[in-house]
């Protein structure tokens, strides 16, 4: 059993391992495909019921996609993992343009969390097992 707990991913190392980063990195990857195709449903459905915001949802859907792409591009810093936090916290709050979006930011919020735990948890093993073993 270790000793670093779940909520030790509130308290991110200055320098994420490097299971940590791929595992944060693909989710993050996944969310902004994800983010972009709600994005491409959100526009066509204002489109189709002539609501007149269906550019700034695409917009802001888009700007949200980059984000999911530069936080996994940062995962080499703690930076990275803020970012992370931050894309979980905008995808959760697109329900309230798009309420389908609901089931995605929860999805992806919990992948999160399950890849930023399980990583740092992994990585500190790996930091504690001897040089020669493995």
């Amino acid at each position: 059993m270790t000793s670093t707990s779940h909520l030790d991913v509130l308290r991110p190392p200055a320098r994420p391992g490097p299971t940590t980063r791929r595992l944060c990195g693909a989710s993050l990857l996944a969310q902004g495909i994800s983010v972009f195709l709600g994005s491409l449903v959100a526009w066509q459905l204002d489109r189709t019921l002539h609501g007149g915001t269906g550019t700034a949802l695409l917009w802001s859907g888009v700007g949200l996609a980059l984000l999911c792409l530069v936080a996994a591009g940062a995962m080499r810093s703690s930076a990275g993992v803020w970012l992370g936090w931050l894309c979980q916290v905008l995808t959760l709050a697109s329900a309230f343009l798009l309420p389908a979006m609901l089931v995605v930011g929860l999805l992806f919020a919990a992948l999160w969390w399950v890849c930023l735990s399980n990583g740092l948890r992994i990585d500190a093993d790996k930091a504690r097992r001897p040089a020669g073993a493995g």
